[in-house]
């Protein structure tokens, strides 16, 4: 191992509820090159580590389980990449879904999908969580979704690229909030939302690294929608709404991830059911999309995907697929087909780290 070895963690779905087929969390060294795989470890023991996050130092990493009410902290091995248990705190509430620091990595937050709250856990010096100690709870009116919108659902909850508002998307209530971190109370405080088609169940967000835009995935109707940010406020204005999958298909299909490429030019989905992944340009004056290529995910349920640190690879998760497929991306920001492949038990979430 040395400074430049690329490091990537996946995350798994474990227990029968989930129809899990996975062991916890796996660790493989990187070929930068090919973008190849190479086992390192395996993290049992864990019940659904389904969502990572690495704070910004590099030495310490996050998980959030499914179904369950805990966040776990893990030291990183600066010399072999290994990961080693720090402990574990409550997180509040059930099945918390996703995880995200702010920029100092003094606060690790987490959307709690099943109990309709976030938390705000303070980050000790040696990297282990402390307990929260308020929840923030996540109202609104809910969808006409009989099945689907029976609660809030908060499924998301990124920071933004200036470092100043973690948005929520709200499966359940068709809105999307942004928060803001009172650091003193530690916890957030709503500072914007924004409603909504009925039905759509936004799902996953991500911001332009430039320009005052931001993109989320609609989870039961299979759209995008651009957004306008007001950086001071949190505002969000929609801009657009567009289809994930192609105009012809005519089957059940749900959006599920979203990612930006780093030149803020092309807008990725991954879309379970037509089991793709969607490449949408981005109008460089107005900001809205337009569909470039669709892709298959060679996997059943392409509930995640990631790109390499470089962005030379493009690596899905397929979670009913069990398996990790690896795309090319071109300098247009097209995807073609990679031969590299890992088999892994129902992965559900890719980071990536330098050792």
């Amino acid at each position: 191992m040395n400074a430049r070895t690329l490091l990537a963690y996946v995350g798994s779905y474990t227990t029968p509820g989930r129809n899990g087929h996975g062991n916890g969390i796996n660790v493989y060294t990187v070929d930068p090159r090919t973008g190849a795989f190479t086992h390192l470890q395996n993290v049992g023991g864990l019940e659904n580590p389904s969502f990572l996050a690495i704070d910004p130092s590099g030495r310490f990493l996050y998980s959030v389980h499914g179904d369950r009410s805990e966040a776990t902290s893990f030291r990183i091995d600066q010399v072999t990449g290994r990961l080693h248990l720090l402990n574990r705190e409550s997180t509040g509430g059930y099945n918390p879904v996703h995880l995200a620091l702010d920029t100092t990595g003094s606060f690790l937050v987490v959307a709690n999908y099943g109990s309709d709250s976030l938390a705000v856990l303070p980050i000790r010096t040696d990297g282990r969580l402390a307990s929260y100690s308020t929840l923030t709870p996540v109202e609104g009116t809910l969808g006409p979704h009989r099945v689907q919108q029976r609660n809030m659902a908060p499924h998301h909850i990124p920071l933004d690229r200036q470092g100043r508002f973690f948005y929520v998307p709200c499966k359940g209530s068709d809105c999307v909030v942004a928060y803001r971190l009172d650091e003193k109370r530690c916890v957030l405080v709503e500072a914007a939302r924004v409603t909504a088609r009925p039905g759509a169940a936004p799902r996953h967000i991500d911001f332009h690294p430039t320009k005052a835009l931001a993109y989320v995935i609609n989870e039961l109707d299979s759209t995008i929608t651009s957004y306008r940010q007001e950086r001071r406020s949190g505002k969000l204005t929609p801009l657009q709404t567009i289809l994930s999958t192609p105009s012809d298909f005519t089957g059940y299909s749900t959006g599920a991830e979203i990612w930006l490429d780093r030149a803020g030019r092309n807008v990725y989905v991954s879309n379970r059911g037509h089991d793709s992944i969607g490449v949408f340009a981005i109008d460089a004056a107005t900001g809205t999309l337009s569909p470039k290529q669709w892709v298959p995910t060679k996997g059943r349920t392409p509930r995640f995907f990631a790109f390499d640190p470089a962005q030379k690879h493009l690596y899905v998760a397929n979670q009913d697929g069990h398996s990790i497929v690896t795309y090319k991306v071109g300098r247009d920001g097209r995807l073609t087909p990679s031969p590299v492949r890992v088999k892994v038990g129902s992965p559900a979430c890719i980071v990536f780290s330098r050792g």
